[in-house]
Formats: structure tokens, sequence, C-alpha cells
């Protein structure tokens, strides 16, 4: 009897030292570490160490030091990351009902969006699980607008001829050849898109301030045109293998702490925002 008693014990204390025992989630993104999303993934990190008591760590990657973003994405379905920050027009390339939300001037303005992404949006995410990964909570990259080096770019007509650098996603390339210029698809590498605009490989790019601002294109850039002509969201994702190996307390508080980070993350791009000169509506319709 005091063996079978012994036994139990012996296997209720393994079972306990299971769920305690710690797990380190590698989290890659290819923004600068004081972009918003890249403050965001800090913010994260910081939420599940603490509510975790130090048993779960969450090691941030910035800058494209785990890959691009293609590279992140395909990770995950391979189980070789653990975690990322993708835009949905990336993401789109594995499960493409979410090129939807990179149409040109779908949201009215950022809380439209919010309200979309939260509700349609992450319904829409769940279809990822098949695909080797789990949408936690959709953050904000921020609304695009174009640089270049040729000439301001005031209605559509002056994009014409421009080579312009967009993401590889045929709706993004669809987009600039609708408006009659050249597109250069191409990732959002940390110092690629640099040295190609620096060298004058492309006359121009789009992508939103806080890239331009954080990845100083400015320095290689002669005109920036306030088109804001998409929004672009940004997915905390976690491999559907590494999400799985976590018990339903553990996913619970990653989840819970990606939503809070959620907001934070999209206050701070509001603030950021600001401070940048940014327009909180998506474009200048009027031209547009």
């Amino acid at each position: 009897m005091m063996r079978i008693v012994a036994l139990v014990c012996m296997l209720l204390f393994s079972s306990a030292a299971a769920l305690a025992a710690p797990v380190t989630l590698k989290l890659g993104h290819i923004g600068e570490p004081q972009h918003p999303y890249g403050l965001g993934a800090e913010y994260f990190a910081k939420l599940v160490k603490e509510r975790s008591n130090g048993s779960i760590d969450v090691q941030v990657f910035p800058s494209g030091l785990l890959g691009d973003q293609h590279d992140l994405v395909e990770g995950l379905t391979l189980d070789s990351i653990d975690m990322a920050l993708a835009g949905s027009d990336e993401v789109a390339n594995f499960l493409p009902e979410l090129a939807i939300f990179n149409l040109p001037y779908l949201f009215r303005d950022v809380q439209h969006a919010y309200k979309a992404l939260d509700s349609i949006g992450m319904e829409l995410c769940k279809k990822g699980e098949e695909r080797g990964f789990v949408t936690l909570a959709i953050w904000e990259n921020g609304i695009n607008h174009l640089t270049n080096n040729v000439r301001p770019i005031v209605t559509p007509a002056d994009i014409r001829g421009l080579k312009i650098r967009v993401m590889e996603v045929p709706l993004c390339i669809a987009t600039m050849q609708a408006l009659g210029g050249n597109p250069a698809p191409m990732p959002m590498s940390t110092g690629e898109m640099f040295v190609t605009l620096l060298k004058r490989g492309v006359d121009g790019q789009e992508c939103s301030l806080a890239h331009i601002v954080t990845k100083r294109f400015f320095e290689v850039q002669k005109f920036l045109s306030l088109t804001g002509h998409t929004y672009d969201p940004e997915l905390l994702l976690i491999s559907s293998i590494a999400w799985k190996k976590l018990t339903q307390e553990q996913q619970a508080l990653i989840r819970q702490a990606a939503e809070d980070a959620r907001d934070w993350q999209r206050n701070m791009c509001r603030v950021l925002g600001k401070s940048q000169g940014q327009r909180h509506v998506c474009g200048q319709r009027q031209c547009w």
C-alpha cells in the first residue's frame, strides 16, 4: 500500500514539474527595435515573463536576425521558428484569404481597421492553424505611403513610369501595375532595401512612416508622399507545433498577453504617428 501511495505521489510531482517546466520561445521580426511593433514585442515578452513568474521566456530577435518575413512565416510552418511578427500581405502567401485586408483604401480610418481585424480578421486567421501557425492577435505596422527620388507624387498619374519596390505579394504587385508604376518585388530586409535605394536600384518604395523613420529611408529618398493607400496589419504568430506543446494555462496566459500588448502597441503607433506628422485617415481621397 505504501509503495502505491509513493508511486502516485511521484507521478503527481512529475506532472506538476512538467507543467512548471521553463519554456523559451524565440520571436523574430524585421522591424528595428524602436519600431512600434519592435517596442510591442519587448512589451509582450515582459508581460509574459511577469505573468508566468519567469517560467516562460520570450526572446525577441529584431531587424531580420532570423530572416525576412517570408522566412519567418515559412519557419513557423516547419517549426524551425517559434514565433514571428509578419504583415498580413506576407502571411497571405500562406493564407490567401488575408489578402483582402491589403486592398487600397479599404478602411475609413484605423478604428475601422481595428474593428474589422479583431472580428472578421481573427476569424479568417483561424484557417492558418491547419497550415502551421496560430494567430494570437493582430497588431499594427501602419498606414503605407510612398517615397521616391524622382518627383512628388500628388495624384496617381505621378506614379507612371516609376520603379517602386513593393512586397513580394500578387496584390501589391497588381496594385502598383494598375497605377502605372513598375513594381519591383523585394523583401523588406534590414540592409538590402537601404542599399538598393542608395544605389538607385529602384526609384522609390512603399511602407509605413514607422519603417521610413526607423530604417532611415529618408536619408536616401527625396520625396515623401502621404498617399495612405493601404493599411498594413501585423500578425503576432506562433508555430502550431510550439503552441500544442504548451499547457492550456500557458496558452491562455500568452494569448491574453498578446491582446494586451496589441492594445498597448496600437496606442504607441498613434503616439509615434503624431510625432512623425502622420495623418490617421487612410489617404488623400480627393486626389486618389
